[in-house]
């Protein structure tokens, strides 16, 4: 079955920042993920999970405001030097962690018009970054994920199609496909269909359940048969849990020790 990795910024959040690798650790999950570590030291991010034997396998490119609705700027035309100062940041952040995926965020669209500039810059920025990872640290891979327009309004990248078309046409060995279970079942209404219907092996799988973005253990998909269908199909990646515990972090782990005995 696959290897389960915890996304430390929205679980264990009973703990301190540096804490939860090690209580991640004791809940039995094998690796983690941060979202924005840019907040913290990388020397204590990457003592700690050293000192847990909790790698570190995925981070965010910066986010910008959240608060004021920035989702990244790789979509956004006018903000190309910007994301290069931002992406440097994320390539030293990743190496500093040992972290072997990095997630570029394409940004929300200031408008419905922007949306032709936005793939141009969208795709340009991705090349750019592409052969700089590849300069910089050859065993980091970049990974873009289609993101729900409801949860994230206006965000560029919400089409599986879309996603597999770009990344067809920069075809860079080093930049491929994340495929979130709850995206895509807000996106499509099927996440195993849709991951049925994909082109190509994605890079990295988050889970949560539907609705609610809570544990990936209820509702509207069927997490042991996916667990299943991605060992079955050859996945060999991590899978993350994304989400938002309903009640503490431990109590909602019945989801994990059932796919861990799998």
């Amino acid at each position: 079955m696959p290897r389960f990795a915890a996304n430390l910024s929205l679980l264990f959040t009973e703990c301190a920042p540096l804490d939860r690798f090690a209580a991640a650790r004791a809940a039995g999950f094998q690796g983690c993920e941060l979202l924005f570590p840019y907040d913290h030291a990388a020397a204590d991010l990457a003592q700690a999970a050293e000192a847990a034997a909790l790698p570190v396998v995925l981070i965010n490119t910066p986010g910008g405001n959240w608060a004021g609705g920035e989702r990244g700027v790789a979509a956004i035309a006018g903000c190309e030097a910007r994301f290069r100062d931002e992406f440097d940041q994320a390539l030293a952040m990743a190496e500093a962690l040992g972290a072997g995926l990095l997630h570029v965020l394409a940004g929300v669209l200031p408008g419905l018009a922007e949306g032709v500039a936005a793939r141009t810059t969208y795709v340009d920025n991705l090349r750019w970054a592409a052969a700089r990872a590849a300069a910089s640290n050859p065993a980091l891979r970049l990974t873009i994920e289609p993101i729900n327009g409801h949860d994230m309004p206006g965000y560029f990248l919400r089409d599986f199609a879309e996603a597999q078309a770009i990344l067809a046409e920069i075809a860079a060995p080093n930049l491929g496909l994340q495929f979130d279970a709850y995206h895509a079942q807000r996106i499509t209404g099927g996440a195993r269909a849709a991951w049925d219907d994909l082109d190509m092996m994605p890079l990295h799988v988050q889970v949560a359940g539907v609705p609610g973005r809570h544990e990936p253990q209820s509702g509207e998909i069927d997490f042991p048969a996916f667990f299943t269908q991605l060992h079955t199909g050859g996945y060999a990646g991590w899978v993350s849990g994304e989400y938002h515990p309903k009640r503490g972090t431990t109590e909602g782990l019945g989801w994990l020790r059932e796919a861990s005995r799998g």
